[in-house]
């Protein structure tokens, strides 16, 4: 077997949309999605964002 790890950067506005064509533009099998979680920092305090996701794909 062999895998493909893809990172598809993302947003709040466009995570749906972005990775939706994406896995629907896979020739492969998915194996599983991963979120890129970053801590970030507002006025009320520590909170946590997502920027990328990582999707790896059995191409064997």
């Amino acid at each position: 077997m062999q895998y493909k790890v893809h990172r598809v950067e993302v947003d709040k506005k466009n995570m749906v949309e972005k990775l939706e064509r994406f896995l629907n533009d896979l020739t492969g099998e998915v194996v599983a999605v991963f979120p890129n979680v970053k801590p970030t920092f507002q006025g009320m305090g520590a909170t946590a964002k997502v920027d990328s996701v990582l999707v790896v794909e059995n191409i064997g």
